[in-house]
C-alpha cells in the first residue's frame, strides 16, 4: 500500500479520513466541518503509470503531453466520503458509492481527476445549466 504524508506525519492507512470522518485535524477543518483534501500531499506529482484508460485517451484526444491543469487535483473527503473539489463550482463532488477505491493514493487521485472531467462535461454540472440558460445562440 502506498503511504503518504499529512501535516508532516506518515499515514499508512489510505482510508484514514473515510474511517474517521470526525477526526478533523486543523482549526480550519473543524470550522468548515470537513477535511481539506488538497492538503494531504500537494507535492505528489502524478505518476503516469497510474493513468486510467479514460485519462490516457483524454490526453491523446486533446493532443497534450501531460495532465497539466489536473496535476493539483487530489482525492479529498467530505463527511467521511471520498470526494473531489471542483473549483468551478467551489464545492465537493462526491465519489459514487458504487466505485471501489484502490489502496493506493496515486490511483485514487487519477480516479478523482477522471471523475472531475466527466462531471464538468456532464449535463448535471451547474455551469452547463447556466450556459443553456444564458447563451445567445
Amino acid at each position: 500500500m502506498a503511504e503518504t504524508k499529512y501535516k508532516g506525519t506518515e499515514i499508512s492507512d489510505v482510508d484514514r479520513f473515510i474511517k474517521d470522518k470526525d477526526g478533523l485535524e486543523s482549526d480550519r477543518e473543524v470550522e468548515i466541518g470537513q477535511h481539506i483534501g488538497y492538503r494531504y500531499d500537494v507535492n505528489l506529482v502524478p505518476d503516469y503509470n497510474h493513468l486510467t484508460p479514460f485519462l490516457a485517451q483524454y490526453i491523446e484526444v486533446m493532443g497534450w503531453d501531460d495532465l497539466n491543469w489536473l496535476e493539483d487535483v487530489h482525492m479529498g473527503y467530505e463527511d467521511g466520503r471520498p470526494a473531489v473539489f471542483d473549483r468551478n463550482i467551489n464545492g465537493w463532488v462526491r465519489v459514487p458509492e458504487s466505485i471501489d477505491l484502490p489502496d493506493n493514493q496515486q490511483d485514487r487521485d487519477m480516479i478523482a481527476r477522471e471523475l472531475l472531467i466527466k462531471f464538468q462535461m456532464s449535463d448535471r454540472h451547474p455551469l452547463v445549466m447556466l450556459r443553456k440558460a444564458y447563451m445567445k445562440f
